[in-house]
């Protein structure tokens, strides 16, 4: 049991942070020039990204020491942040803050005592420059422990404009009008969709969309938090209508088999890369990134997107992710940890990585030029005028060993769900069977 530390935040600590930083004496100090207020502290923070993520949340820490004079160090963790964390604080080397991807984790680590709540400054800019969706999944019980900096997307479909040209068809405004399309689109010579059924996640994404514009947004929080048993008609109907795509040869490029041997990398490529198999690819605000980065596709006119269409009459889906900041409480230095936090939730850091790419931002006081394309601008606007109706990935609600665990859970069942799509009321029971069991009901 790791016994949490007692030190207590005080008014001196607290950081407001704009252009210009006011000392504890009242008096402003520059952001260029004068004593900075952390000058000879160190703020360690772990966090998910690698490689061009890494490098462009790089460019947010050295901003943060510009502004303060606070040392920064980055450790990736890799995908499994739960254990990585868990194991350096059980160790002593705990980091000082950590950004969360998934709601679940945030609980966990909540619950174990491990987190410090957020300081009034980070919980007012909060307040001012978020829709309270974004501060309820950083809290837990009623406390605020997260400051999301980073949001994804999950509710866009991208394509490529000349596969869809060719065949003469435009962007879907139902989901039905979009598996036509997609016929369409395979009767010209390329499958509709890329699927990357090797990752598991992408199938829960598919999931969600569906689930939350059919069933609607009360069913959807009641089946994240598991309220709602995975038995319910309403999983078995969503199920069903995932069904219809998956057992489509003519839609999923390579059919089943295909798709189960798809990474996320692999199915933007099929659609973008040197030689597309596929005009379509379902997957968050991400996959420009990856098209422009890898393929050199110009956002905008190589590659688009809609966003991800009604079904049966519902509401069109808002599903997102996100990273979230939290300062642990057995790290060395939460006075500048805490600060940091605070920084996050300024749209003068969200501004860094906004102006780099590859990054959406659910602060709403962020100004949308700063995005360096209309595309993502777009996108971002999607994000922030959805307001309360955002949900957050609900794979990334549940614990881990349903939700966010590669081979076994949500993932496993729902690669195998694809692999024979035929019978949606079995497999519906099997996800109830390993939810049951990970919410320990």
């Amino acid at each position: 049991m790791i016994r949490p530390r007692t030190t207590l935040l005080t008014g001196c600590t607290a950081l407001v942070l704009a252009v210009t930083l006011t000392a504890c004496g009242g008096d402003d100090v520059a952001a260029g020039g004068g004593d900075k207020p952390l000058s000879g502290q160190t703020v360690s923070v772990a966090g998910v990204w690698s490689g061009t993520e890494q490098q462009n949340f790089q460019k947010v820490l050295d901003a943060f020491t510009e502004q303060t004079g606070a040392k920064t160090e980055f450790v990736s963790t890799g995908d499994n942040v739960s254990t990585v964390v868990g194991s350096k604080i059980e160790g002593g080397n705990a980091p000082d803050v950590v950004m969360v991807p998934q709601v679940g984790v945030l609980q966990q680590f909540a619950q174990e005592g491990w987190l410090q709540p957020l300081s009034k400054t980070a919980q007012d800019a909060l307040n001012a420059n978020f829709a309270p969706v974004w501060k309820n999944y950083g809290s837990v019980d009623g406390t605020a422990y997260g400051v999301y900096f980073k949001a994804a997307h999950k509710s866009t479909v991208w394509y490529s404009p000349d596969a869809l040209a060719q065949a003469g068809v435009d962007a879907p405004a139902t989901y039905a009008e979009m598996l036509e399309a997609g016929r369409t689109v395979s009767d010209s010579g390329l499958a509709a969709f890329a699927v990357a059924g090797q990752d598991g996640w992408t199938l829960t994404d598919w999931f969600e969309n569906i689930y939350l514009s059919q069933a609607g947004p009360e069913k959807y929080d009641a089946l994240a938090a598991h309220e709602l048993k995975w038995t319910d008609t309403s999983v078995v109907k969503a199920l069903t209508t995932l069904g219809t795509l998956f057992k489509d040869k003519q839609l999923i490029a390579g059919g089943q088999n295909g798709a189960l041997n798809t990474d996320f990398p692999g199915s933007v490529e099929k659609v973008f890369g040197p030689q597309p198999e596929a005009g379509m690819v379902y997957e968050g605000d991400f996959v420009a990134a990856v098209a422009k980065d890898e393929y050199g596709k110009v956002i905008g006119e190589d590659a688009d997107f809609f966003p991800f269409p009604p079904v049966d009459g519902g509401k069109a889906p808002v599903v997102s992710g996100g990273d979230a900041a939290v300062v642990v409480k057995e790290g060395k230095n939460q006075e500048a940890g805490m600060a940091f936090v605070e920084w996050l939730a300024t749209p003068e850091a969200a501004a860094v990585w906004a102006d780099l790419g590859g990054y959406l931002s659910p602060n709403k006081s962020l100004d949308l030029a700063t995005y360096g394309d209309d595309v993502t601008r777009a996108t971002a606007k999607s994000l922030i005028d959805a307001g309360d109706a955002v949900r957050f990935d609900m794979s990334d609600q549940a614990p881990a060993a349903f939700g966010g665990t590669k081979g076994a859970g949500e993932w496993k069942i729902l690669q195998d769900f694809l692999r024979d799509p035929s019978d949606p009321t079995a497999t519906a029971g099997q996800l109830e069977d390993a939810a049951a069991k990970a919410y320990k009901d």
